[in-house]
């Protein structure tokens, strides 16, 4: 006899969904480790990716800019000499950092239950 399929208890997604909107942004590669460094201020692209170890210059560059074309990062051109180029996380980019820190306090306590973490 086949098990009955229950109906789900869960709200159905809005039509736009707004997780799909922020995921879309946080999901690509290295998203998240830029915002987190960009959450203690504004960071040049050099200091960007000794921040990030593994990062290549071609993916930051390019993840930089969809970040600025979605309004999560400015880009600040200072009037140095050479000119300067910093980073820096919009309203909408530091309203990130909360859920990126909730989803790091998730993944720390499920390194915990499988014994590969000891330190917060």
């Amino acid at each position: 006899m086949p098990v009955p399929v229950r109906k789900s208890k869960a709200p159905p997604p809005p039509f736009d969904c707004p997780l799909v909107e922020c995921m879309s942004v946080l999901g690509k590669a290295w998203a998240v480790n830029v915002v987190w460094s960009l959450s203690g201020g504004p960071r040049r692209f050099s200091e960007l990716m000794q921040d990030i170890p593994g990062l290549s210059a071609k993916v930051l560059s390019t993840r930089l800019r969809e970040m600025e074309d979605e309004f999560v990062v400015t880009r600040s051109v200072k009037p140095t000499s050479p000119p300067t180029v910093e980073y820096t996380l919009t309203d909408l980019g530091q309203d990130l950092v909360p859920a990126i820190t909730a989803i790091a306090e998730v993944g720390h306590k499920l390194k915990l239950r499988k014994g590969g973490c000891t330190t917060p």
